[in-house]
């Protein structure tokens, strides 16, 4: 055996062991999701990898959060922010040492999210969950909450990607941590109230039994609701401010504020005024920017689904319709619906406000919706009409005949499967094909295609 072929070989050996340790590590994480109990065999041979690595052995310790050992070992916090997010290899050579290391702190992450143990969930239990999900999420690119809805072809998937993949199932995981949790005492205490963190599923929750809270823990859930609002709140006026305007009125002065002065312009319409011996710039006139924009009155009318399944929607839109509210020259109309309307218009500015007065559960019957909308077109040409729902209907045929009169009138009709952060729903097919046929597509459930298309049309 020659020298070169001596050392492929011992090559492809060290990357064979590197690929043993690396699945040992998953085994272990598999192994130790499905079932709780120990195995010995795995768990001493990971104990080795992972001092081998240099890394805590805490990385193994399934009650010890992620963030409890970066606490203890700083210099890891940066290893986690993009743990999962793929990284394109360099001239096609892999490497493995490095993807050890990954998978060492990456089953960490994995495990605490998804080994969650049967059981009465404590305040504390959940908000180290949560912790450790906004873990996770920060790993796979996103920022905490996203996944989960609380605020994403071929190829390498992004985080964004990979969220209409796992997000329904961090979902699903933390509203069963929060069913089972005895909310009603949590809230009763003060101390466990404050360890909650607010989220889809806590809000849920909050707003399903509101009616049987009193005292202290109907204070305290009012609390997490306005917590949880306030912060949504924040990320949806972003998209809103981001999201497409009309066009600049230019035959409107601007205002003379400094936050509009034109600087560039400034100097060099000024240019003549220089003075070479004092090198000094002598300005005449000052010169502002126009930002002002074209608007004319709209009004925009949102009919949203209150039935058990459209929770996030509802909680999404309430927020999205107090934004629009705060705009000049829009008038917003909110109205919700199970199988009785509810016109919530006057709390519209209000998203706190609103949502305590929704009623969540029983069926659904659209027509009742319809009846109260209707009469809001007044002028169809400057209306829009958003309808978010799953469209699971009682009377299908009665209520899709009315939203294609609406449509034929002249406003514009925007049918929404449902609006989370993660952009999954569920629509009924034959909604789906009978708006297609009508020229208004449902949209995708992504927020953020609902904010760009009423601010395409209000603009």
């Amino acid at each position: 055996m020659t020298d070169e072929t001596s050392h492929e070989a011992s090559g492809h050996e060290a990357s064979d062991a590197l690929d043993n340790r690396r699945q040992v590590l998953y085994w272990r994480l598999l192994a130790r999701i499905f079932d709780h109990e120990e195995q010995t065999g795995l768990e001493s041979v990971s104990l080795a990898v992972v001092e081998d690595l240099g890394l805590p052995p805490a990385l193994l310790d399934p009650d010890a959060s992620v963030d409890s050992v970066v606490q203890r070992h700083p210099e890891l916090a940066a290893e986690f922010d993009g743990l999962m997010v793929p990284e394109p290899e360099e001239d096609g050579v892999r490497d493995r040492a490095a993807e050890v290391r990954r998978a060492a702190l990456a089953s960490k992450v994995l495990l605490n999210v998804f080994a969650a143990r049967p059981g009465t969930v404590t305040a504390g239990q959940l908000s180290r969950w949560q912790s450790d999900a906004d873990r996770l999420e920060k790993a796979l690119g996103c920022r905490p909450g996203e996944l989960r809805g609380g605020r994403a072809g071929g190829g390498p998937k992004t985080g964004q990607e990979i969220s209409r993949e796992i997000g329904p199932e961090l979902a699903a995981i933390e509203g069963d941590l929060v069913h089972r949790m005895h909310l009603r005492e949590v809230l009763a205490d003060p101390h466990l109230a404050s360890r909650l963190t607010p989220s889809m599923s806590l809000i849920e929750q909050l707003l399903r039994d509101k009616d049987n809270l009193s005292g202290v823990a109907l204070a305290n859930a009012k609390a997490l609701i306005r917590r949880y609002v306030e912060q949504l709140t924040e990320v949806l006026r972003t998209q809103v401010e981001k999201a497409s305007a009309g066009e600049l009125d230019r035959s409107v002065p601007p205002k003379r504020v400094f936050r509009n002065l034109d600087l560039d312009r400034t100097i060099w319409k000024n240019l003549t005024n220089y003075s070479p011996a004092e090198e000094r710039l002598y300005v005449d006139r000052l010169y502002y920017r126009h930002t002002g924009r074209k608007t004319t009155p709209q009004r925009l009318i949102v009919v949203v689904d209150q039935s058990g399944s459209m929770v996030d929607s509802m909680v999404n839109c309430t927020i999205l319709a107090s934004i629009f509210a705060g705009l000049p020259k829009v008038d917003v109309h909110l109205i919700a619906y199970d199988t009785q309307a509810l016109d919530l218009t006057p709390w519209a500015q209000d998203p706190f406000e609103t949502l305590l007065r929704t009623k969540l559960g029983g069926g659904t019957d659209g027509t009742v919706a319809m009846a109260l909308a209707q009469p809001k077109i007044a002028e169809p040409r400057d209306t829009v009409v958003v309808w978010i729902s799953d469209f699971y209907e009682w009377r299908s045929q009665e209520l899709f005949e009315s939203m294609a009169a609406v449509h034929r009138s002249g406003a514009k009709f925007i049918p929404v499967g449902s609006v989370t952060s993660s952009g999954r729903g569920s629509v009924n097919p034959w909604f789906r094909e009978r708006f297609k046929d009508l020229g208004t597509p449902v949209i995708s459930g992504h927020i953020k295609k609902l904010v760009h298309e009423l601010k395409t049309f209000l603009g």
